[in-house]
């Protein structure tokens, strides 16, 4: 049976958690390591999600970044939240079929999953702010 889009973002943000946590870590073995991922082949969206949130960090800790109250930055950040916000905003910005609302909804789903409820709300109210300032640019 083939993975949901909700499964693939638990693995995408299961591969990208580990090497938030260890940056020179092997890839492959991390792929091959998350207890679910019984296919043969790496499905083309957890490719897509872990590979553009690694080539676009920069820009989106940037954005984060700016989503931040004063006197908070991304180093006080939980790996798990800092991980589930790359996630949001990559797909908010960069995949075409993925309305900001099922993005947002997802990564409220992943917080329940890899992190706490205060940390919901947070990530909630950081995502709600991003998509108000792009709705100002329209």
């Amino acid at each position: 049976m083939g993975l949901n889009r909700h499964m693939i973002r638990e693995e995408a943000f299961q591969v990208l958690f580990a090497l938030q946590s260890d940056p020179e870590a092997d890839i492959q073995t991390i792929y091959e390591a998350i207890p679910h991922h019984d296919e043969k082949q790496i499905p083309t969206y957890l490719l897509t999600l872990v590979n553009g949130v690694r080539d676009h960090q920069e820009q989106l800790d940037e954005q984060i970044n700016k989503l931040l109250a004063n006197g908070w930055t991304i180093r006080r950040l939980a790996k798990a939240d800092l991980v589930i916000l790359r996630l949001a905003l990559f797909e908010i910005q960069y995949v075409e079929n993925v309305p900001t609302v099922v993005a947002i909804n997802e990564a409220l789903e992943l917080t329940k999953t890899f992190s706490s409820d205060k940390s919901r709300k947070f990530i909630n109210g950081a995502l709600g702010k991003f998509e108000e300032q792009v709705n100002l640019e329209k």
